[in-house]
């Protein structure tokens, strides 16, 4: 633990006008100064605990991101020795072969979770003893900097939270957002083909709860101004636990209102902002990087002016237009998006990735391919091992929405037979095409190792994600 401060903290009086603002466009004056109360207490016990200073630098990103940087993502348990916590392992193959090839390791969520990839998160402040211990992060995190997932928008039905909602106790009854099941929200994006609004047995009886990622993961209630103070001290026990990246994959869905689509509305920028004043006044070597769904125009605004909101903006419409590319040996749209690509932000770049856990985002390439572009992607997917999986439209018909597949997979067809250098030089052009782009790598552990589609895995887990390479021995590296 760092040696006490020589001065007592306190934040400036630029930061605290700036963050009772933010609060008080959220929830009305005297509500927001409540908020700001309690947020200022968890500050001045951060701030103790780590030393800050009163007056916290705020570094140049050129501080922290390089040409040389590059970011590898994995799973906590991808990495496996016997007898040894899959972290453990993880650290020893990252020193062992990749100190000075990567800067940071991106752990995708590594929290005791009952499904959706380790994003249905039962508590937040945790680490699955399945995957070892916080001391085990800590190891990772010795030799490369961290990037910890934070998942804002929801909680699973078996968190603490949601089980105290269902008991009836404070302050947990206001943590979730409950309608009326005759609410007209057809307008709304939801990410699961079965109700929005899922019927829950309560100490007050039925109740319909909002649940935008399937019914075993339940929607915060950010409309009510105790729950954000709550959630950023998690944000700041991942600060205190080594991150200095912080993954925000769900932003967009944060606050909630009837009649309108709850994706990526000015209430979801106001907590954004109000995240990047609190990493300031405590912690500004910290990094913010938002990957969420939505158009390329809708995700960039996620840096706001450059010195407001994130740092890092996930480049998500880079994987399928590099694969149109090679599938249609036309590089013709690749080379008007890139053609067309405004200058960063002054403080802010992008994470340029091929490859990620949930396979290939096509939503993001509606704007940039034509739909028979969009189809013949996913007639190739499915001729190549993978699976698609669809979005529903307000109207209900349907569209693409991901094209579940690794990586090289989607690049080489594991059902035909050729040369093996062929299949291997057609990858590594591609894996060199992401590297060219300005901004930072990030690249897959699967994409690392030229993993295939994991059906023992789909098989298992019940779910259409052949790219996590979850399940299955023969998809995790083995150390020793």
């Amino acid at each position: 633990m760092a040696d006490q401060p020589d001065q007592p903290f306190s934040l400036s009086a630029a930061l605290r006008a700036q963050m009772v603002e933010q609060l008080t466009d959220l929830y009305g004056p005297e509500r927001g100064a409540e908020s700001f109360r309690r947020l200022q207490h968890l500050l001045e016990q951060h701030a103790g605990r780590r030393a800050v200073a009163a007056a916290p630098h705020r570094p140049a990103l050129s501080e922290h991101i390089s040409q040389a940087d590059a970011v590898l993502t994995t799973y906590g348990d991808q990495v496996r020795a016997p007898e040894v916590a899959p972290l453990h392992s993880l650290a020893n193959v990252l020193e062992r072969y990749f100190a000075g090839l990567i800067s940071t390791v991106h752990l995708l969520p590594f929290y005791p979770a009952t499904a959706d990839d380790g994003f249905a998160v039962v508590d937040h402040s945790q680490v699955d003893p399945a995957l070892g211990t916080w001391d085990d992060v800590t190891a990772v995190g010795q030799h490369f900097r961290l990037m910890f997932d934070i998942v804002l928008s929801r909680v699973a039905v078996d968190s603490a939270w949601f089980q105290g909602f269902l008991r009836g106790e404070a302050p947990y009854t206001d943590y979730f957002i409950v309608a009326d099941p005759a609410t007209d929200l057809s307008q709304v994006v939801h990410l699961d083909e079965r109700p929005l609004l899922t019927p829950f047995e309560t100490a007050t009886g039925t109740q319909y709860v909002w649940t935008t990622f399937g019914p075993d993961q339940v929607d915060l209630n950010y409309a009510n101004p105790d729950l954000l103070p709550a959630m950023i001290e998690r944000l700041l026990l991942y600060v205190e636990r080594g991150a200095t990246i912080l993954r925000l994959t769900d932003i967009a869905f944060l606050w909630k209102e009837p009649g309108t689509s709850c994706m990526h509305l000015p209430q979801s920028h106001r907590i954004l902002q109000l995240v990047r004043s609190v990493l300031d006044a405590v912690a500004s070597e910290v990094l913010l990087l938002v990957d969420t769904p939505g158009t390329p125009a809708e995700r960039s605004s996620f840096i706001g002016n450059g010195t407001n909101e994130a740092q890092l903006i996930a480049q998500s419409s880079l994987a399928p237009l590099v694969l149109q590319s090679f599938a249609e040996g036309n590089a013709q749209p690749l080379t008007e998006w890139a053609t067309g690509l405004e200058p960063a932000t002054e403080g802010t770049t992008c994470l340029n990735f091929l490859d990620a856990p949930d396979g290939i985002d096509i939503q993001v390439a509606e704007e940039l391919l034509s739909a028979e572009a969009i189809e013949s992607l996913a007639a190739r997917t499915l001729a190549h091992g993978g699976h698609v999986t669809y979005r529903t439209n307000p109207d209900g018909t349907q569209r693409i929405s991901t094209l579940n597949i690794t990586c090289f997979d989607a690049f080489s067809n594991p059902h035909i037979v050729e040369s093996p250098t062929t299949g291997m030089t057609r990858f590594m052009t591609a894996q060199a095409m992401m590297l060219a782009p300005a901004g930072v790598p990030g690249i897959y552990i699967q994409s690392l190792v030229g993993s295939h589609n994991d059906h023992a895995g789909v098989a298992a887990m019940g779910v259409s994600r052949v790219s996590t390479g979850r399940s299955g021995r023969r998809r995790r590296w083995r150390d020793g």
